[in-house]
């Protein structure tokens, strides 16, 4: 199903000797915080599995990017039963696969406002603070797009490095736009 099905913007590794493990990179979108960030994610599949959703460790280099995104790793979406969200929303294990769990942590997490996935937000009108808080996560991002430069995960060295050469300067131009960046660095 990964192989046929994934979008473009999303790659995944599995490991032949370990079969319960898969580590996948998402691309941010254009139009979102995340725009050009990698932003990696491990994935291991407990023996019911598909009974049982897979666990998400999200690669964080310490960084809380995300009202769903933790500073430690956790990942919180409802379909990975890591939160109390609708019945509809959890994982079920005739319907569930990790291609949803992957397209959704692109398109719900991963989005073009995240102020509004912290669910007291969700009815909010406040468009300042969700600027503000936009621009911050881009800051954050560009921290992570640093600490994998430095360190890339392994089995995605290459594609890393990749990368960044081929968007380095849409990278930049982003950086020079955002004001908090520009404020934050003294420019």
């Amino acid at each position: 199903i990964l192989k046929n099905s994934l979008p473009e913007t999303i790659y995944v590794r599995a490991y032949e000797e370990r079969m319960d493990l898969l580590r996948a990179v998402i691309v941010g979108a254009a139009g979102t915080p995340y725009d050009d960030g990698l932003f990696f994610f491990d994935f291991a599949f407990p023996p019911d599995y598909p009974n049982s959703p897979p666990k998400a460790y999200y690669h964080s280099h310490g960084y809380h990017l995300n009202p769903n995104l933790y500073g430690d790793g956790k990942v919180c979406l409802s379909l990975l039963n890591t939160w109390n969200g609708e019945k509809e929303a959890r994982w079920n294990p005739c319907k569930s696969t990790i291609l949803q769990v992957l397209v959704s942590l692109q398109g719900l997490v991963l989005n073009e406002k995240p102020y509004y996935n912290e669910p007291g937000r969700r009815h909010s009108q406040n468009k300042k603070l969700s600027k503000r808080y936009n621009s911050m996560m881009f800051l954050l991002s560009c921290r992570t797009m640093l600490a994998l430069l430095r360190k890339p995960p392994r089995s995605f060295e290459g594609f890393v490095h990749e990368h960044f050469c081929t968007r380095a300067n849409f990278i930049l131009q982003a950086f020079k736009a955002n004001t908090v960046c520009s404020a934050a660095f003294g420019h």
